[in-house]
């Protein structure tokens, strides 16, 4: 089986090699695709993959391209994980929302609109190509911001595109050790948008264990990584437990706060590390490419949201906390649930149907899916209410304001997605902010006036 990876040269591809390392059943990847338009990051990358199969007699095969239908051609999976722009764009994302006192995350807020402006037509033409040449191909997007990418690819390759983050995953489970469930047998209730969702329960058999979180005494709620963030008495208010990058929108002012503060962006970090293993990957010995690799995504997994954990007093990540769900164990779970017909419930980015009433049926959502050979099929949930829906109604119709922008090139469809978000707090600063990408991304240089 092949798996073509989109993105092949980026820093977090040796984690989806690893997964399949570990795989040794029939029917696993036997070969890889790397694609990417960087060919001194694919062959750093190559390096990387070669040394942890060193001695592994069925590691799945690698080849690298920089021709994107070669890539695709003949692939049974894509896996979509670009990044439009590089750090350098994420970081001048960051940059420019924080000058204009918003959030700039790449996900969330300005950050995450401005990206989406750079990623939407790639993504589009990708789905395009992909259905030209690899039309059987099931494609698992993880490229940022997910769920507004996979809604723009679907409109392309309908159900055969799945996007997935880990974000939720880790989120259960880390729920689920905390009161004393197994957290590979509770079935979890969880809905919302990517990076925009809440637990509403973890059941075991039909009873929702969840509510021993809040009957328990501070001390509990606060020993896991989102109890830290939130605090005790917001999570009870709330009475279900938010997706981490909630955070922004619950306690938006000391975020952007922080942000300013901090002597350097996430982007910008992430910019100078990444660039630090790149040009010193091709002086390492064979034999420590990979330890040189795993040193640097440590650093990169405990420094994740530390300005959020440095405004709730969280302090450093805990060992426990530093397990996500693991998006190459999501999506080698995925790939098996379809390619072997396993069946698995997994949290997936697909398209609403019927699954909740506060959005239409094209909207791409984030829930619990059953998967097996025929694809993803959503699994019922509690519906959002209240300011869980206004939240996330609000937040798609931004989406929706993105991919209007992105494939008609409006720069009034560009301002109102920005002015609409509930990060942005003004038309004016909307505008500025819009001329501010435009004038740092050559890649938005579609964008006109209507």
């Amino acid at each position: 089986m092949r798996l073509t990876i989109l993105g092949g040269g980026g820093f977090r591809v040796p984690l989806v090699y690893g997964a399949l390392l570990r795989d040794h059943a029939p029917g696993r990847v036997t070969e890889v695709v790397l694609y990417d338009l960087d060919a001194a990051r694919l062959h750093a990358i190559g390096r990387v993959l070669a040394d942890r199969a060193y001695g592994i007699e069925d590691a799945p095969r690698v080849r690298t391209t920089t021709d994107l239908d070669e890539a695709l051609r003949g692939a049974d999976f894509v896996f979509s994980a670009i990044r439009v722009g590089g750090l350098e764009g994420r970081a001048a994302d960051e940059r420019i929302a924080l000058a204009e006192g918003v959030l700039g995350q790449e996900t969330v807020g300005a950050g995450g609109i401005a990206y989406g402006l750079r990623t939407v037509p790639v993504a589009v033409e990708i789905a395009r190509r992909v259905r030209a040449v690899a039309p059987d191909a099931w494609v698992i997007n993880f490229t940022n911001p997910a769920g507004l990418v996979t809604e723009a690819m679907a409109e392309h390759l309908g159900e055969r595109v799945i996007g997935i983050c880990d974000s939720p995953v880790g989120l259960a489970r880390r729920v689920a050790r905390t009161i004393g469930a197994d957290p590979d047998a509770v079935r979890l209730d969880y809905a919302g948008l990517n990076h925009l969702g809440w637990l509403h329960g973890l059941y075991e058999g039909d009873k929702n264990v969840l509510p021993r979180l809040f009957e328990q005494g501070d001390e509990l709620l606060t020993s896991f990584e989102e109890g830290k963030l939130f605090g005790a008495d917001w999570l009870r208010s709330l009475g279900s437990v938010p997706n981490e990058y909630l955070h922004y929108y619950y306690f938006n002012r000391e975020a952007v706060t922080a942000y300013q503060q901090a002597e350097q962006t996430r982007g910008a970090f992430l910019k100078d590390q990444q660039a630090r293993f790149y040009a010193t990957a091709e002086t390492v010995p064979d034999a420590s490419v990979w330890a040189a690799w795993d040193r640097t995504r440590a650093e990169r997994e405990a420094t994740y949201m530390s300005e959020n954990r440095d405004v709730s007093g969280a302090g450093e990540r805990a060992a426990d906390d530093l397990e996500s769900g693991g998006y190459e164990n999501v999506a080698l779970a995925l790939m098996r649930a379809i390619a072997r017909d396993e069946a698995a419930t997994l949290i997936l980015n697909v398209r609403n149907g019927t699954s909740l009433r506060a959005l239409d049926e094209r909207a791409v959502i984030e829930i619990p899916c059953r998967v097996d050979a025929a694809g993803p099929r959503p699994l019922p949930v509690t519906q959002l209410t209240g300011h869980e829906a206004g939240l996330v109604g609000a937040v798609k119709a931004v989406e929706r304001c993105v991919l209007e922008a992105a494939a008609s090139g409006s720069v009034r469809a560009a301002v109102k997605a920005f002015a609409l978000h509930p990060l942005v707090d003004s038309v004016q600063v909307a505008r500025r902010l819009l001329d501010g990408y435009r004038s740092a991304h050559p890649g938005l240089g579609y964008l006109r006036a209507d």
